[in-house]
């Protein structure tokens, strides 16, 4: 029977309710007590899961939690996962690690003097659908890869986000920061690391309108870059082009494909855990489909429609998986999927490519990671309730 560790939670946003939500489906994570900047958010949170709530700097100080999980805002990971770490305390925290490559490194000298874990999203890429994926370019079912493309583009968080100015503010904002992490952790997974990043930008409307909430049709202005055209360079020679962007109002491409010398591969949205790939080998042909459905991490949990925009009947969501694997690692003493040397790596991709993309420029990448191993069957049912 596994180890339950005692998790702090700080930062009691939207995205919490998924977290506790894990709590179901892992069998060695409990959030026990929560804190926020903003203490009345951190009452209601502790209202609603019977749990304590205390001040940020209490939670961090507290003997009983064992692991801080770190869902604040991108521009405050840094200093929320660093005090975790000098309170001799395990982190895992959202993505991205940082906003800089420069404090991204310094969490990762104070993990290692401290030997303590360094956890970050996004774990989306343990789940059936980037595992499938991962399984099929490890067997080369599409021969050598060669080359592919990526895209996430849609309007824009202010149509659905009562509060969407931190998406489009001047250092966290972009989306790059936001979306490039679901992106870049699976094309590091299906490829292994990265070496090189050129672009350019492209910049929309400088002014957007709240959709929803209380401040419904108030406008704010757009401090970042909203559009980034990158191709980045693989240390295995494949070269991916890659769109981020929030001025597109509608698309019909996939989000992953990846282009072998012996076929050619769909893989499923890299920000969700389920999803079917396919396969085609021959001109002509029709797309082979590979289920995901009845793997543990793929089958479709969200049965009704949550609060989280990207949450409906038809998705498998089992974000926590990544925190309850790194709780497991610290039991059994191995290296955590989700760690810190690959999140760095992504880390230092986001920042190139944002470089790159400004400068016209080509951004060589500081760092590499191993390429992640398979998260198997094996391993996923010694976590699983």
């Amino acid at each position: 029977m596994n180890k339950v560790f005692k998790v702090g939670l700080i930062g009691c946003g939207h995205i919490s309710e998924t977290y506790f939500r894990a709590e179901k489906y892992f069998n060695n994570i409990k959030i026990v007590k929560c804190a926020d900047i903003n203490h009345n958010n951190a009452l209601k949170c502790a209202k609603i899961y019977k749990i304590q709530a205390l001040s940020v700097r209490d939670l961090l100080k507290d003997k009983e939690v064992e692991i801080i999980l770190n869902l604040t805002i991108p521009k405050v990971h840094y200093q929320v996962a660093k005090q975790a770490l000098l309170n001799n305390k395990h982190v895992y925290s959202e993505k991205p690690l940082a906003i800089n490559f420069k404090d991204g490194k310094d969490l990762l000298k104070i993990a290692k003097k401290k030997k303590l874990y360094i956890g970050n999203a996004p774990d989306t890429f343990l789940g059936g659908g980037i595992q499938k994926s991962k399984e099929l370019v490890d067997k080369k079912i599409i021969g050598k890869i060669k080359l592919g493309n990526a895209i996430f583009a849609f309007p824009g968080v202010q149509s659905y986000h009562p509060n969407p100015e931190p998406w489009f503010s001047k250092k966290e904002g972009g989306p790059v920061i936001d979306m490039g992490p679901y992106y870049l952790t699976a094309l590091v997974n299906l490829l292994g690391p990265a070496k090189k990043v050129t672009g350019s930008i492209v910049n929309g409307v400088k002014r957007r309108t709240i959709g929803i909430g209380p401040r419904k049709n108030k406008t704010f202005k757009v401090e970042c870059s909203t559009t980034y055209l990158s191709t980045i360079t693989f240390e295995n020679g494949t070269i991916i082009r890659l769109t981020l962007s929030f001025d597109v109002i509608a698309h019909q491409r996939n989000h992953i494909e990846l282009y072998g010398d012996k076929g050619s591969m769909i893989v499923p949205d890299p920000n969700m855990f389920g999803g079917s790939v396919y396969i085609c080998k021959k001109l002509g042909d029709p797309w082979k489909e590979y289920k995901t459905n009845k793997m543990p991490l793929g089958k479709i949990n969200i049965r009704t429609q949550s609060s989280r925009a990207n949450e409906s009947p038809t998705n498998a969501n089992y974000r926590g998986a990544g925190l309850a694997e790194m709780a497991y690692s610290i039991e059994k003493k191995k290296i955590n999927k989700c760690n810190g040397e690959l999140s760095l790596h992504v880390l230092d991709i986001i920042q190139s490519t944002m470089k790159a993309c400004k400068t016209n420029k080509t951004q060589l990448i500081k760092t590499s990671c191993k390429k992640p191993k398979p998260f198997t069957l094996k391993e996923i049912k010694k976590i699983l309730n």
